[in-house]
């Protein structure tokens, strides 16, 4: 009797379980800097929004000789789902802007007027 020998291709169950787990580690790895990083696009974009509604405000000032407490009397368009707080009187506004997908807020002010958390400096973007 001649033994046979059997030539097996492929792998173990073991081999195919170890890559499972790598490629798992690496998908939670990459979705957790995806969210970060989604979160930073987002702060971003409410800074942005807060310059231009800076922008508008003092051209709502320079036709009105009066700030707009309604970010709907302003010509701009804010990113989606960008939430404004807004205040204003004759001597200056003051607003911060949330998003529902973040926990931070972002605050701007001009003027003699008491600032909007997390607003700190009058005329720069504070987020916190």
């Amino acid at each position: 009797m001649r033994a046979q020998l059997r030539s097996q291709k492929g792998f173990t169950l073991i081999e195919l379980l170890i890559v499972i787990i790598i490629i798992g580690v690496l998908a939670g790895i990459s979705v957790s800097i995806w969210n970060k990083r989604k979160a930073e696009a987002i702060i971003a974009s409410m800074k942005s929004d807060l310059r231009n509604l800076a922008v508008s405000e003092e051209a709502y000032f320079s036709d009105y000789s009066a700030y707009a407490s309604d970010t709907g009397d302003l010509v701009f368009r804010s990113s989606p789902n960008v939430v404004f707080t807004l205040q204003a009187d004759q001597d200056g506004w003051a607003a911060n802007a949330s998003h529902p997908a973040v926990s931070t807020e972002c605050g701007l002010y001009f003027g003699d007027i008491a600032a909007l958390s997390p607003a700190r400096r009058e005329g720069i973007v504070w987020c916190e």
